[in-house]
């Protein structure tokens, strides 16, 4: 399993909007090929930015099949206004769980 966590900062103010393109894009990840799971995380802290996680079974699930078909565009095309910068992008996987 693979966790991709996507750190956003969104423009100040577009915070609900921002949160709402990502629930309309949500049925882009599910159908997406070894996608399992999505979640986005609010930064208490720091209003405009957010973790958004999303679980593949591969890292080729999300860097080949996901980021090269066209529901990536849509997803971008969704939330990508609400960026004040590009996302940084990394991928984890478990090494020590309980």
């Amino acid at each position: 399993m693979i966790r991709e966590m996507a750190h956003i900062t969104v423009k100040p103010g577009t915070q609900p909007d921002f949160e709402a393109g990502v629930r309309q894009a949500l049925p882009l990840f599910h159908r997406a090929r070894g996608c399992t799971r999505v979640e986005l995380h609010h930064i208490i802290e720091k209003p405009e930015q957010y973790v958004l996680m999303v679980y593949w079974e591969t890292l080729d699930d999300h860097m080949v099949h996901f980021r090269q078909s066209e529901d990536f565009q849509a997803w971008r095309g969704l939330v990508g206004g609400f960026f004040e910068k590009a996302p940084e992008v990394v991928h984890s996987e478990v090494v020590v769980e309980e």
